[in-house]
């Protein structure tokens, strides 16, 4: 087992046995949890909560998502401190952080992750286009095989997982928060110089899908997000206005299709 990722336990555990019930000794290894800080040009900027995983990766997507960068090429240097759990990025000439972007903190539940569409920003969102259509039947294969692929989650628990998935690239990562996930995903994609292959891919999620992952979704450009749990209301009415195909439930041979259901053949 991986100990930058989880960490082992001496506990007890329950047991039931002939209606008595009693604890006895046990290992058990727990997911970790680490609060990982994003510095720009020096200043730290916000701090994450989350695995030990693709930290610089993480933080490049999560800047992206927060529209300080748009390309890899805004970003001058990157570098990852593991002692201190920092991501040290200087950014290029002319790129700047308002000052009203004060520091702040991501907690690893999603529900409070504050990433919002920002009016200010607003138009550094644009509706998903492209011709692209993707097949049902290569959805409900494709989730299958994502429901399996996550060991961290079947040895450990405690993580979600995200799956972008493209005929010429996929990527995919676990962390204590979907946010997270989905940040990891925009930077890997700015990292190897693939995100233009967004525009006809399809992101998979094992979790549910609020309003702040549609955003995520938005920014990074994928026409189609596929969830095995429920979306949030907020997000079928975003994934509507910016015709982003959402898809609910996917679970064995069924699912829900809440928006942009043109894309599907």
């Amino acid at each position: 087992m991986d100990e930058r990722l989880c960490e082992s336990f001496r506990i007890r555990r329950i047991v039931v046995e002939d209606d008595a019930v009693r604890m006895q000794e046990a290992e058990k290894w727990v997911i970790g949890e680490i609060s990982l800080k994003i510095f720009i040009n020096g200043t730290e900027y916000a701090s994450l909560l989350c695995l030990n995983q693709y930290a610089e990766e993480l933080a490049l997507g999560f800047l992206h998502s927060e529209g300080v960068i748009e390309t890899i090429g805004d970003v001058a240097s990157l570098a990852y401190n593991e002692r201190l759990f920092a991501a040290m990025i200087n950014l290029a000439p002319g790129r700047v952080v308002a000052k009203s972007e004060s520091l702040r903190s991501v907690t690893s539940g999603c529900g409070k992750c504050f990433t919002y569409i920002n009016p200010l920003k607003s138009d550094q969102y644009r509706e998903a286009g492209g011709n692209a259509r993707f097949s049902l039947r290569d959805i409900l294969d494709l989730m299958k095989r994502f429901e399996r692929s996550s060991e961290l989650y079947r040895d450990v628990g405690g993580v979600h997982s995200v799956l972008f998935h493209h005929e010429a690239f996929s990527f995919f990562n676990e962390d204590i928060g979907r946010h997270n996930c989905f940040d990891k995903t925009a930077g890997v994609l700015l990292k190897a110089g693939k995100m233009e292959l967004a525009g006809s891919g399809i992101i998979f999620v094992s979790g549910r899908v609020s309003s702040e992952i549609i955003t995520k979704v938005i920014r990074i450009g994928v026409p189609v997000i596929v969830s095995r749990s429920t979306p949030t209301a907020a997000a079928v009415h975003l994934a509507r206005k910016y015709n982003v195909t959402l898809l609910g439930y996917v679970r064995k041979n069924s699912g829900f299709v809440y928006s942009g259901e043109g894309r599907l053949v």
